[in-house]
């Protein structure tokens, strides 16, 4: 087994999850990149050697404690791992189906929880690491079409928070980017089309901020992120 560092990134599609990807990649880092597409997979990791394939779906967790330990066989405990996959929706509270509330809550929540406990152990050993996730403002503010969303990942933040507040002391440092913006992705650019490039926030920028997030000195550790691209209103 190498000893190059290892990172663990969920959710990795063809938008910021392949970008925070690529990003660690470049930096030497071996890549676990998880997501229920094996085909968008293996062409990312055709792409990009150290990009190795997990297809799990993350929200079974069975499965995705198969493939943690899958991943430390085979590339080594992680020492980055950075929660990107999510459910999401829109509708009001009288017009959403409680089950989407349930399922988003399963792949927002939970398996960032299942995905704590299987990882930040190897972490607090070592006495250090980071464990981050993705999210967006509805973390903060319930609007009235986001009620199928917002409360998971409001949910998601606080839960993070306390993993920060237990395991910072111990040496691993967790925290939160919230994505005030439309991503740019090819389904992004039709539902708003016309809008200037301007308006989107890219993927390979959000990615940095990742990476960023990723090797603070522990003597500037940020848990809140909040990134925008610059027109955007708040």
């Amino acid at each position: 087994m190498s000893e190059e560092k290892v990172a663990l990134v969920t959710g990795v599609g063809p938008g910021t999850g392949a970008a925070v990807a690529r990003r660690f990649a470049a930096g030497g880092y071996r890549v676990a990149a998880l997501a229920r597409s094996s085909e968008r997979l293996e062409a990312l990791a055709a792409e990009v050697p150290a990009i190795h394939p997990c297809p799990c779906d993350v929200a079974d967790e069975a499965a995705l404690a198969q493939t943690c330990a899958s991943v430390r066989a085979t590339l080594g405990a992680p020492s980055v791992v950075v929660h990107n996959a999510v459910g999401g929706g829109w509708g009001s509270y009288l017009e959403i189906d409680p089950a989407l509330l349930e399922q988003n809550f399963q792949v927002n929540v939970m398996a960032m929880l299942h995905l704590a406990r299987l990882t930040t152990p190897a972490m607090i050993e070592a006495g250090s690491g980071a464990f981050l996730a993705t999210g967006n403002t509805a973390a903060y503010r319930g609007k009235g079409f986001f009620a199928g969303f917002a409360p998971t990942k409001a949910a998601q933040r606080i839960l993070l928070e306390s993993i920060a507040r237990d395991a910072g002391p111990k040496g691993v440092h967790a925290a939160y980017v919230a994505i005030d913006a439309v991503i740019d992705l090819e389904w992004t650019r039709k539902r708003f089309a016309g809008k200037p490039d301007e308006f989107f926030c890219q993927p390979d920028d959000i990615a940095e901020e990742v990476w960023r997030l990723a090797h603070q000195p522990r003597s500037a550790w940020t848990f809140d992120s909040v990134i925008r691209p610059f027109g955007e209103t708040w």
